[in-house]
Order: C-alpha cells, then structure tokens, then sequence
C-alpha cells in the first residue's frame, strides 16, 4: 500500500474511488472551503438516523452530487476538541469501513487536520489490511483492495513536513509488519535458527552490522543461565546481536533486550495444555527488537542501537534442566531454578550482563515475561518497571505520543525477600503475591551497571480467541523512545 500527501485543488473535481471526510457532530460544519458539498450530504444523512457524527461512525455515499469521487464517506469524529487517541479511533474506523468496498484510491481530508492524517494513516489502514499468509493460502474475498493512500492538503508550505511525518510513520508501521509476521510464525517454523536468519536478512537490507552466536560462542561466553532453558530442546540456541550505528564511535549507544523463547512448553514444570499453541508469541519480545530495528533503518536517526536476542526453545526431556537445579548466570550469580516455567528472566538475565560491554546509554529489555502482569495490567497497558524515574518518564512519555500504553509498576527490595534461597545467591521465583514485580526483581539485580527499563507484554503482545493474532506491540513505543533520545542528545 502506497501513501502520499496529494495537494487539494478542487474538492468537486477530485477523480478517486473514495474521498474519506472527517467531521464532528452534526451542526458543525465541516470547516471546509467547499463545505457546501459535504455539509449538506451529513445533515440529510443526520436527518435520517444513518450519521450522527459521534466518533468513529461512518456513512457511505455512492455518486455524490456535485463531486467526482465514487464514494463519499463521512467519519465522526465527535465533539471537539479530539484528542490524538480519539483521532486514532476515527482514522482506524475509516480504514475499516473500507473493507467491504472496492476503493483502490482513496483521499483522506480533514480541516486542519493534515497533520494528524499523517501521523496516523500508515498505522491504521496497515492494520486494517494486514494479513497473515505465511503457512495459509490466502482468502481472495478478504484481501484489502485500496492501493494507495492520499492525504489532502491545502497548504504547499507544509508538504515536506508532511511527508517526512508520514515516511516516518511507513517506517513504523513496517516494523510493526514485521514483528507480527515473526510472531505469528508457528514455531515449527520460527526457531532459534530461523530468527538469527530473519537478524541476518534484516542486515543485509540495511547495512546493519549482526553477529549470530551458536552454542559453543555461548559456553565460552559462561552463559550458564540461558544454556539451561536450552539444554532441553533439540533446536540449538542463538544469541543474536544487532548494531545499529548511526551517531558518533563515541555516542554511548541504546540498547533493546529481546525475550527469544521461540516455544514454551514451560518445561518440566509443563504449562496446562489449554492455549499452549499461544505459546510460540513467547519470542515476541524478539521479534520487537528485529520491528524497532526495521523502523529505525528506515527512519535514520543520529544515534548508536544495539539489538540483543537470546533464542531458545524450553522444551522437557532428558537433558532438560529441572526444578532444584543451580546454574551459574554470566555475572557469576547462582540461581536456584524452582520453576523451570520462570524461563524468560534466565535467558534475559545473561543478555542484560553481556548488555554491559557495550557501556550503554540505556537498556530496555521486552519479555512476554508473566501471566502475572495479564492479571495485573489486562491486555491494555504493557507492564513498565525501572528504578530510574528519568527513564519510566521518558518511556511513558513515548507511550503516550506513540499510543503504544504502558503502566508504570513498583520495584523495591522488599519486594525481592521472596528471591531468597539458601542454596543460591537467588532463586528464579518468589510466591504467586506480585509475581510481574518479583520477576522484574529477579532481572534488576543483573542490570545496575546502567540504567535499565523492563517492559512486560505478556498481555499486549498479541491476541486470543476469534482475532488470535500478534499486534506488533510495543514496536511504536520503542521507535518513539529512541527518536526521542535522538532529539535530546542532538539539543544537548
């Protein structure tokens, strides 16, 4: 699908298959030049109960009077003023209503709304029209039929502004393809291996430098916390480091920690059969980084990015690790292995110590980490830990703009008494109290060279029942992070 910024001349002579006006409720008008071509169509379409304008509606016009589009569709957008979440909705809401229709072309406008549009027309019609086709042949009668995107504007000044805004937000909505097309891959196809390829072929696209480590790069390394979730699956390990080098050799660089379990089978402590199958988006955490590494090869920031990928399988059998045992992590920190279902922190726990060498600016690890956080946080916010308030702002920050929503959660040592173990220097699980917090305990105590963040999508990264499918969180969050990080460094 193609976007542009199209520059709006004569709204009556605009030749498209759908021309998509946003306006609020009826007895405002539409703030257009040529109002009196719309206004009248959402009056009598509000007369007769089909528009109320309420945010999110939409009413389908065929050969409208007076214009030369096919279709004319109005979209609420409610009262005023709209905020950006409300636009989002309105903007998602057009894209959808344009599922049934056979629009290849369509024309967005909004009165002073370029801007917005933007910002937010590659994210919400990739949305409405991606499809996983990966290991399934495609439903013709359900393949999205627009083309191409245009966002009208009246005002030539604004036009590389525009553009720049809506390139950059192609970028993002890529990566957010590519992390759901990796997600929803099934894990007999998407192992270890198979996202050290996806890393590789990334690299080669971008010029990103990416180094692929196998199990024998691994022992040296005294990696022994992610050898153990390892040992008991036939797929061999990788650990995958990208390098994203676009400021100075001396800019401290930024650095994002992804979850790579490509299937969990929890191991010898098994999960319960019901919904195991879900367990292949437990890489989801990778397939992010791989996501906000698309976007930022695309964008071009001035700042230096490293990508860290632990990949495993934790399966059970006769090598696997079991509960009771001690592996030493990379730090040299014991850990008593209770549950071998409490995976993803012994993975990430050995990531975060390698994450030093690299004297980063920040780390910020994603882990489909706990059913605790689900329980906690819903499917709506991701969990936010970090003892670094400057940090949790920033990420919060990048939140909102990005409308990615995160929840900042508690950390604190009392927190972590339940870690304590009398034959380890720590044990991998506490009780079920707070189990999203203690399990971001357990990785704080291996990230206090630097300042460090923990998000937990357990419940964000992807969706159950009938829309069963990953949503490409928090790749828009984590872009937004480090431009913004860019932006501050390029002032400072």
């Amino acid at each position: 699908m193609k976007f542009s910024i199209a520059p709006l001349k004569s709204l009556a002579s605009l030749q498209t298959d759908a021309l998509v006006v946003f306006l609020h409720q009826p007895g405002t008008s539409c703030g257009l030049v040529e109002a009196d071509m719309v206004d009248p169509v959402a009056a009598e379409a509000a007369q007769d109960g089909d528009f109320s304008g309420a945010l999110g509606t939409t009413y389908v016009r065929s050969r409208p009077a007076g214009l030369a589009a096919k279709r004319l569709i109005l979209v609420g957008l409610g009262a005023t003023p709209v905020s950006s979440a409300s636009w989002l909705k309105a903007v998602q809401a057009a894209a959808g209503a344009l599922k049934t229709l056979a629009a290849r072309q369509v024309h967005l406008l909004a009165a002073d709304g370029e801007a917005v549009l933007a910002e937010l027309a590659p994210r919400a019609f990739g949305d409405a029209a991606y499809r996983y086709t990966a290991t399934r042949r495609p439903e013709p009668d359900k393949v999205y039929k627009v083309d191409a995107v245009h966002v009208l504007s009246r005002h030539p000044r604004q036009a590389a502004a525009l553009k720049a805004q809506l390139a950059r937000t192609e970028a993002v909505q890529a990566g957010i393809d590519l992390t759901r097309n990796l997600a929803n891959l099934p894990a007999n196809h998407c192992t270890p291996s198979h996202l050290a390829k996806a890393a590789q072929e990334l690299g080669k696209r971008h010029g990103i430098n990416v180094e692929v480590l196998g199990r024998g790069e691994i022992e040296r390394l005294k990696m022994g916390a992610f050898l153990a979730v390892a040992q008991g699956s036939e797929q061999p390990p990788r650990f995958i480091v990208l390098r994203y080098d676009g400021a100075g050799r001396k800019d401290a660089p930024h650095v994002l920690v992804g979850k790579g379990v490509t299937f969990d089978t929890g191991g010898i402590s098994i999960k319960p059969a019901a919904e195991m199958d879900e367990m292949k988006y437990d890489m989801s955490g990778a397939a992010s980084v791989l996501g906000a590494f698309e976007a930022i090869a695309r964008i071009k920031p001035k700042l230096n990015l490293v990508g860290l990928i632990p990949a495993t399988e934790n399966m059970p059998g006769g090598r696997a690790v079991k509960p009771g045992d001690v592996v030493t992590s990379m730090s040299g920190q014991t850990i008593e292995i209770l549950n071998t279902d409490a995976e993803g922190r012994l993975i990430l726990c050995d990531a975060l110590t390698y994450a030093e060498r690299f004297k980063p600016a920040s780390v910020i690890d994603i882990a489909t980490l706990t059913g605790a956080c689900v329980i906690a946080l819903g499917h709506i916010h991701s969990g936010l830990f970090s003892p670094d308030d400057a940090l949790a702002d920033a990420l919060l920050d990048a939140a909102r703009q990005a409308q990615d929503s995160c929840w900042r959660m508690p950390l604190g040592d009392d927190y972590a008494e339940g870690l304590k173990t009398s034959f380890a220097d720590v044990a991998n699980i506490a009780g079920r109290a707070a189990g999203s917090v203690t399990a971001a305990c357990f990785l704080q105590r291996f990230a206090k060279a630097y300042r460090w963040a923990h998000l937990d999508i357990a419940g964000t990264a992807w969706k159950s029942g009938a829309a069963k499918g990953a949503t490409g969180r928090p790749v828009a969050l984590l872009v937004q992070y480090l431009l913004n990080s860019a932006e501050t460094a390029r002032k400072a």
